[in-house]
């Protein structure tokens, strides 16, 4: 296939995925055991070569929900990007803005990735190769994953921590937030004592006021917690700046940081330690490299992490932490909560991730068990 050949069609599925254990964050449930975790998945498609990508709409977590994932992908952006040279990826990214507006910062950043992930995938496909070749940029083989702690109680938390170490896991992820303040260190605690030497971050999803996360921040600092991730709100800037001034923690910026100007500005108030990279938070792999690419050029030390993605946003994740040498611990929970059973061709062993080789993201969805667990919205 030539790459001056230009889309000809976008199909999107809601499906209904496998619920293996409930999850929750400060702003509310992400997964819960017994009812399924709907993603939505795009099959882009070029002079019959074609490319996935997958949107997880997490409603406690950000705006965008299956149905307005669905709808923005399906009567917006899937229409105009009809007849662009698949090669484009900036173009098609300047196309999105056009479609549905920044705002303040990325516009539907999640039904975008979707769409930008699958044009990654379709391009390697076409080229024959895997997206670091493509990309000329793959630093890791391997990605260690951290295992995610999310409960209501100490006891709770060390059964978790203990099913974590028996998967082969040897560093946490704690999510905060969801209790009194005494409550939240109690849990870090409980992490600790199970793992006394694991390597150990908190994330607390916007959940506090400055004051409250500098108190937090002085309690944590004895349980050797290497980065404090999100404690306020994303649009907290000037809150940012006085707790990066005064925590004795580095404090990780996540949902703050959407588009690539969004770290710029961070970066030029001295009010981020940590970036953390997110796919689907940044809207695809285009911006998510430039954003990437800027924390590396700033000194400013890089995170990975997810949205509890199926396999697929699972493979987009791992070929851009390997670009930008991002071993690890990465956030990448998702075989951790769902069961993706249409995506084969990631390994992971031991609580290590190995990247794909494979051309695109290196991994081949069956269409067949898509139809299968597609549902209406």
């Amino acid at each position: 296939m030539k790459l001056d050949q230009t889309i000809d069609r976008v199909d999107v599925h809601a499906v209904a995925l496998p619920t293996i254990r409930s999850f929750g964050v400060a702003g509310g449930s992400v997964a819960v055991a017994g009812r399924p975790s709907i993603r939505v998945l795009v099959k882009v498609s070029a002079d019959g070569v074609h490319g996935w990508g997958e949107a997880t709409p997490i409603p406690a977590w950000t705006y965008e929900t299956a149905e307005s994932i669905f709808t923005t992908i399906t009567r917006y952006l899937a229409p105009a990007i009809i007849g662009q040279p698949v090669w484009q990826l900036d173009g098609i990214s300047r196309v999105f803005d056009r479609t549905i507006n920044r705002g303040f910062s990325i516009g539907a950043p999640l039904a975008k990735s979707a769409v930008d992930v699958a044009l990654h995938d379709l391009i390697g496909r076409a080229l024959g190769v895997s997206l670091g070749t493509l990309w000329g940029q793959r630093r890791h083989e391997r990605i260690e994953l951290a295992w995610i702690v999310s409960g209501q109680t100490p006891a709770e938390v060390a059964d978790c921590v203990r099913e974590g170490i028996d998967h082969g896991y040897r560093s946490f992820k704690v999510k905060i937030g969801l209790h009194d303040e005494r409550t939240d260190l109690n849990v870090v605690r409980a992490v600790r004592e199970i793992a006394p030497e694991a390597p150990l971050w908190v994330d607390a999803n916007q959940a506090y006021t400055v004051d409250e996360a500098l108190r937090i921040a002085r309690r944590l600092e004895e349980f050797d917690v290497f980065a404090f991730e999100q404690p306020l709100p994303a649009n907290d800037v000037v809150g940012q700046r006085r707790l990066r001034a005064a925590s004795p923690l580095p404090v990780a910026l996540d949902e703050s940081l959407r588009h690539p100007s969004d770290l710029a500005t961070f970066v030029k108030l001295d009010a981020v330690d940590v970036a953390v990279a997110k796919v689907q938070r940044s809207g695809g792999l285009t911006l998510s490299r430039r954003l990437c690419q800027l924390a590396e050029d700033c000194g400013v030390r890089l995170l990975g992490s997810g949205l509890t993605d199926s396999d697929i946003g699972l493979a987009a994740s791992l070929h851009l932490f390997s670009a930008h040498g991002i071993g690890g611990p990465a956030d990448l929970n998702g075989r951790q909560f769902i069961s993706s059973p249409y995506a084969t061709g990631i390994t992971v062993e031991d609580g290590r991730a190995q990247v794909p080789t494979g051309p695109g993201l290196g991994i081949e969805v069956d269409e067949a068990v898509v139809q299968e667990l597609s549902i209406e919205l």
